[in-house]
């Protein structure tokens, strides 16, 4: 994506002319998403779906060194894989995240560590990790009772530009860790966290649902506001 449609839009003569202006600038947007993982990419194309947004992956993404993720918090490890990939693409601004999990009564967890909860406590993970990290994350609250299995899943975007963090944006998703899991789409832990108001796990959202109630999707808006107002 080129800087120039990031700049807000020409000065207009009347409020409708800056809108028209604004939606012709955010449909000929296209975002670099530096992520191998098909879960994220889908997540991010149902929110950017709605503006007419397109969003890609990073070209030979599997290929590039890996970013170092060893930041102690969301924000850390989003602006290290933000700010390491944009640096193979030259003059692109380039989104990278960071996201997972955070449950009241485990003081956070598993948090930053989410993507390798299982492993991290020596667990086997070669039959699926998203299976062993939900069943780890089953038995590390199977004695809390149900008032005290809230949680939030946390999404927050790093967008850089050749190796330097422009701008981040944090998303929030409150919800409840049920007893099993539920639902056969999304993917992590979204069969597991259950959504109050829609009365649905994230696993049985559609896609259009879950951009509009999602950590991810409350991220990626916030970058879109940004990308019509920079300054």
């Amino acid at each position: 994506m080129k800087r120039e449609r990031c700049l807000p839009p020409p000065v207009a003569t009347s409020s409708t002319s800056r809108r028209v202006l604004y939606t012709i600038a955010m449909l000929s947007m296209r975002v670099l998403i530096a992520t191998s993982n098909q879960g994220k990419l889908r997540d991010f194309r149902g929110a950017a779906h709605m503006y007419g947004i397109a969003v890609e992956g990073l070209t030979d993404f599997a290929s590039l060194p890996e970013a170092v993720e060893d930041g102690a918090t969301f924000e850390e490890n989003a602006r290290k894989k933000s700010e390491h990939y944009s640096r193979f693409a030259a003059g692109e601004l380039v989104l990278a995240d960071d996201s997972g999990l955070a449950v009241d009564a485990l003081a956070g967890a598993p948090g930053v560590y989410s993507a390798r909860y299982a492993e991290m406590n020596g667990e086997d993970v070669s039959a699926g990790r998203d299976a062993a990290n939900n069943a780890r994350l089953l038995l590390e609250l199977q004695a809390v009772e149900d008032a005290r299995r809230t949680g939030r899943f946390v999404c927050v975007i790093s967008a850089a530009r050749d190796g330097r963090e422009v701008a981040s944006f944090r998303g929030e998703a409150a919800g409840v860790v049920l007893h099993s899991a539920q639902g056969n789409g999304g993917f992590g832990y979204d069969p597991l966290f259950y959504f109050p108001s829609l009365k649905k796990t994230f696993a049985e959202l559609t896609a259009e649902e879950k951009a509009a109630v999602s950590h991810r999707g409350a991220a990626l808006r916030k970058f879109l506001d940004w990308a019509r107002n920079p300054g």
